[in-house]
């Protein structure tokens, strides 16, 4: 081999080159290589810091395509340094710093690139010299040496599907900080590397206004969050509910929202809407008038049965009447409290037996047996009963898909009881626990949680333009 045949010819890159980011999920950006700056710099807007300051995290947001603000690639990038940058024109700002993979033809390597709105300028990214390798050699001559990617990459549902999954700013709506639940969600979070912040409910307070909607916390404005997840106590069931409005208005997805919440915890309510989605339940029924107490009782089919309040929760509020005359006796003895109350046909052959049906984005992910100890009709394990797995049938997991969807609601924890004619909705609770099922199941809900999550917020691939507009934007 002769010598000249060894020498290695240059890696040629011209005054203007395409490259990728696939670390942030571009995977086209007509780039500028200039020389004379010493650093990179991507167009970015609303550039927010977040996470704990021993690892702090950066997200933004970039319109990739000059002239196309209708798509928008939302990144973020652990943050490894905020510098001081002059820019050409003489303005001097600080810019958060992130690193990561450059694609140019066939080449990839590690840079470090600042964060800074360039929407004015017709190059959406600017390679500097520190970013070239030393055998590179840059031909200002010449244009695209290393080919020519094309816009229509963010139009593909598969580039947006591969896009790399980004750190998400995740609120928690919850009293109880230190609950199973709020902590298992706080440690899922993280070790899926996103910021999760735990947020007091009656803390919040908040600014109603038609521009712009805002909660603030502990005197300050809360930021914008990718999601909530509400975790709201019975006893804050109103006020919970309004912020959760409020979210919602702000355009944060929520995993449940107001409506569902507030539907839910009103017994009343919320077997109106099984009703009318016809959803399998024993009978109900409610009345306001003390006369109507054995019409109320008959309809349910005589005893026993069981009274509930309309607010009850964990079992709580929930009376087992065994005879005409004690269920005279409970009835009579709510209405002295003032109670809202309803009156519900007892399945005697569940046997003290109920299923939960964990669901999320409209599957069925966990099932569990729960068990009433021995002289306890309840089988809520905060009333002393006992878990372990099942399998569910089909008509069952049917069953507790339609009744999350009737609810709208995104997480679920749904209880049947089953009967002699098919599967019965109990309750559909909008704050389900976490520690019964995934210790009597084995299996990580949370986890399940976050998947969901992550997909409802990625963003949605962009529309396509007519070919005449796609190629003036090449």
């Amino acid at each position: 081999m002769s010598e000249q045949a060894s020498v290695t010819d240059p890696f040629k890159v011209g005054w203007e080159e395409w490259v990728a980011l696939p670390g942030l999920g571009l995977p086209a950006l007509k780039t500028k290589i200039d020389t004379g700056a010493r650093t990179s710099a991507l167009h970015a807007f609303d550039i927010e810091p977040f996470g704990p300051s021993q690892a702090p995290h950066v997200r933004f947001s970039v319109h990739p395509i000059p002239g196309r603000e209708d798509v928008t690639i939302a990144c973020s990038a652990e943050v490894i340094d905020r510098r001081e940058v002059t820019s050409s024109n003489g303005e001097t700002e600080w810019r958060y710093v992130v690193r990561t993979d450059v694609v140019l033809g066939d080449r990839t390597w590690p840079i470090e690139i600042t964060l800074t709105d360039r929407g004015s300028m017709a190059y959406r990214m600017l390679l500097g010299r520190q970013a070239l390798a030393d055998e590179m050699v840059v031909v200002p001559g010449e244009s695209c040496c290393q080919g020519v990617l094309d816009y229509s990459a963010y139009h593909s549902t598969a580039v947006q599907a591969a896009a790399p999954s980004r750190t998400l700013r995740i609120a928690v709506l919850s009293r109880e900080g230190g609950a199973y639940s709020t902590r298992r969600i706080v440690e899922e979070g993280a070790a899926r590397g996103h910021v999760i912040e735990v947020i007091d409910t009656t803390r919040c307070y908040m600014m109603i206004n038609p521009l712009q909607p805002e909660i603030h916390y502990d005197g300050a404005r809360l930021p914008r969050y990718d999601a909530v997840i509400p975790r709201i106590g019975t006893s804050v069931t109103a006020y919970g509910a309004a912020l959760m409005r409020q979210f919602e208005a702000s355009g944060t997805y929520c995993v449940n929202g107001a409506e569902g919440i507030v539907a839910s915890r009103d017994k009343l309510h919320a077997h109106q809407i099984l009703s009318r989605s016809r959803i399998g339940m024993p009978a109900t029924a409610f009345a306001a008038s003390p006369k109507d107490t054995d019409n109320l009782i008959a309809l349910v089919g005589n005893a026993p049965l069981v009274v509930k309040l309309l607010e009850s929760t964990q079992g709580k509020g929930v009376v087992l009447a065994e005879t005409r005359r004690a269920a005279q006796s409970v009835i009579s003895a709510f209405r002295g409290l003032k109670a809202n109350f309803l009156v519900q046909h007892f399945v005697k052959e569940a046997g003290g037996e109920d299923i939960r049906c964990m669901v999320i984005g409209g599957r069925v992910v966990a099932t569990m047996l729960r068990r009433a100890e021995s002289g306890e009709f309840r089988s809520n394990l905060h009333q002393g009963g006992s878990a372990e797995p099942v399998k569910i049938t089909r008509a069952e997991r049917d069953t507790a898909i339609r009744a999350a969807r009737a609810f709208r609601m995104g997480l679920a924890g749904v209880d049947l009881l089953r009967a002699h004619d098919g599967p019965q909705v109990l309750e559909v609770n909008s704050s389900p626990g976490f520690e019964g099922i995934e210790k009597a199941t084995g299996r990580n809900i949370v986890a399940a949680l976050f998947e969901e999550i992550e997909k409802k917020v990625r963003p949605t691939v962009a529309r396509r333009r007519s070919p005449r507009a796609e190629a003036a934007n090449r």
